[in-house]
């Protein structure tokens, strides 16, 4: 037998050096970054409400970047603040809450619907937020002690703002301090613009550190301000995870025509869902109102359709518009839909709507949940049984604290489970050949008119204030009732 001959190794060839960007590349980033820092900070107060409490719309948006401030001295700690860069943005900060308040003096230009408060009283807030911050800095840990603290903090504004009873409460004690009436006090009183997405934003960033510190790089206290309050994402999300939209963020950016372009396409066809269509289909669809004075009949269902597209082409369009206007910045935010009313089971139909959403409570709630449960050794029917019920419960009352929403959440959930049990026990059990290729088509029309029914009479539910306004439209849709 011959042996063949060694024959040298074929040299590598070498990597070629990573090309720098541009200076025009980072100087056009650089300018894109301050201005879109400063409006992200301006945005919470342009955009807040005008409040029947006193002053209330200032405090609110000064609130949520005081939030985002803690949040931030939380996990990095005062020591943070020596940096000459987060010097800057602590002080950028300041400077845009005092600019908002100097306009109390310029009359018709305030920032704010109603006139900002006093500067000295402003001056007094920044004060005791600093306090507030820098003790939640000293108390920094790897423990990880105060981070959930601020997560319990988040959560109970969270429930405040969506209980009515609660906000009533809270209404009665900030009244007085604005020289008027508590007895007036009303659970509208307290809007907070923007705080559910503001909320689920600073969990992540505080879980994702608590859970990831070693492999995620330091957060700026710019870059958390931007992330956290994002104009394009700021009222209805996507909500994104911070490392992804900072990676991006930190990338060098130059605008091109087919960014930009591309953005303008995503905002044109948010407006015509949201104006042309969802706006359209609001003048006939499911309320409270016309749920009242219903009679049974055709035009019920016609009104829940009308909900079912209304809801789903108003949320569609402001995700357009919000990704249109990332997109033209520079930033790729997450899509939250893909056809959901085309999939052919429940869970298809909650991985393809408000996308952002359920893989928030999917990699935050369900994950670690169904985890823990395995080490306890649970069957799998009810690992899966609690996690749906209780993933679905809470994003039922992360949409307000009522007993409809409750409904709803559990509604999705049996349906999930069902799904679920269904699903493990055809693997092994087909029916009569059903499940074979020859049926694929007709399975798939009748799985995608099942669930899509299944989830419009969900919708009853969320359309609904009440139990009992909800019951009697389920009566309606069945021809009984009157």
């Amino acid at each position: 037998m011959t042996i063949p001959a060694p024959t040298a190794p074929v040299p590598r060839p070498a990597k070629p050096a990573p090309v720098a960007p541009p200076a025009s590349a980072n100087r056009a980033a650089a300018i894109r970054n301050a201005l879109v820092f400063a409006l992200c900070v301006l945005a919470p107060f342009l955009l807040q409400p005008q409040s029947p409490i006193r002053n209330l719309d200032f405090w609110v948006p000064m609130a949520s970047i005081g939030l985002i401030v803690l949040v931030w001295l939380s996990i990095h700690g005062l020591a943070a603040l020596r940096q000459r860069r987060e010097q800057i943005a602590l002080l950028s900060l300041v400077g845009v809450i005092l600019l908002v308040a100097a306009t109390r003096y310029l009359g018709a230009l305030s920032l704010t619907p109603s006139r900002p408060p006093e500067i000295t009283l402003v001056l007094v807030g920044l004060i005791v937020a600093a306090g507030v911050a820098a003790a939640a800095g000293r108390a920094f840990s790897a423990r990880a002690t105060t981070a959930w603290v601020v997560i319990g903090a988040l959560i109970a504004i969270f429930a405040v703002l969506k209980s009515d009873a609660l906000a009533t409460a809270a209404s009665a004690l900030l009244r007085p301090l604005a020289g008027q009436p508590a007895d007036q006090a009303r659970a509208t009183d307290i809007g907070w613009l923007g705080y559910s997405y503001l909320a689920f934003r600073l969990i992540a960033v505080l879980r994702d550190r608590m859970t990831s510190a070693r492999t995620l790089r330091p957060y700026g206290l710019g870059e958390i301000v931007v992330y956290a309050l994002f104009a394009p994402a700021f009222l209805s999300g996507p909500i994104g995870r911070a490392d992804r939209f900072l990676k991006e963020w930190r990338a060098p950016w130059s605008p091109s025509v087919a960014e930009v372009g591309e953005g303008a396409r995503r905002v044109l066809i948010g407006l015509v869902k949201k104006l042309a269509i969802a706006d359209t289909l609001a003048l006939v669809a499911l309320n409270a109102d016309n749920a009242a004075q219903l009679r049974p009949g055709g035009w019920v269902w016609v009104m829940l359709y009308a909900y079912a597209f209304r809801i789903y082409f108003d949320f569609g369009g402001y995700t357009d518009i919000a990704i249109g206007l990332g997109r033209a910045l520079g930033v790729k935010l997450p899509e939250n839909f893909d056809r959901p009313y085309l999939k052919p089971n429940l869970t298809q139909f909650w991985n393809s709507w408000h996308m952002s959403l359920s893989q928030w409570f999917r990699g935050y709630w369900f994950n670690p949940l169904t985890r823990a449960l395995r080490l306890r050794e649970w069957s799998q029917a009810a690992i899966v049984g609690v996690g749906q019920v209780s993933t679905m419960l809470l994003i039922g009352l992360w949409h307000g604290l009522t007993l409809n929403f409750v409904a709803w959440g559990a509604w999705h959930a049996a349906g999930l489970f069902v799904h679920n049990r269904f699903a493990d026990w055809a693997k092994t059990r087909p029916l009569a050949g059903l499940f074979s290729e020859r049926w694929a088509r007709a399975r798939q029309l009748v799985g995608v008119a099942f669930t899509f029914h299944f989830v419009l009479l969900g919708w009853v539910w969320f359309a609904l204030p009440t139990p009992y306004l909800a019951l009697r439209v389920f009566g309606l849709l069945a021809g009984a009732g009157r």
